[in-house]
């Protein structure tokens, strides 16, 4: 006996089955509407979508580092020392390869933003 709050009932949940059925036999959109699908990753959209986000070199890597970094510090970490925001990142559960290369930064350097610490984390610098 089912006694939960369900918004639809038993007739609704079978027709959504129907529905989602060759999505999930697939592994993609079945709709003929192109309208109704999902909308692909573009070019240059920040690689947090894929997968971590570390600090390399490369177009676009200091933007999607610094997304990344401000995604996971948010502006009240800064202005801060290297081992204080690595300090964050761990409670905020960043990648261990982030957080390494942040506390491995020169201690007694202030970052004041999310920017300056994904210069000085990526190769390029600009």
């Amino acid at each position: 006996m089912q006694r939960g709050s369900d918004r639809l009932n038993v007739h609704r949940d079978d027709e959504m089955k129907q529905e989602l059925q060759g999505l999930l036999r697939s592994g993609h959109p079945t709709r003929v509407e192109e309208w109704n699908d999902p909308e692909p990753a573009a070019d240059d959209d920040p690689e947090v979508a894929g997968g971590p986000v570390e600090p390399g070199s490369g177009p676009g890597r200091q933007d999607a580092v610094r997304l990344e970094l401000g995604r996971l510090l948010g502006r009240t970490s800064f202005p801060a020392t290297p081992p204080a925001l690595a300090d964050a990142l761990r409670e905020r559960t960043a990648p261990d390869r982030l957080v390494e290369l942040v506390a491995a930064l020169p201690a007694k350097t202030v970052f004041h933003t999310a920017s300056d610490l994904a210069k000085a984390l990526t190769d390029d610098g600009g």
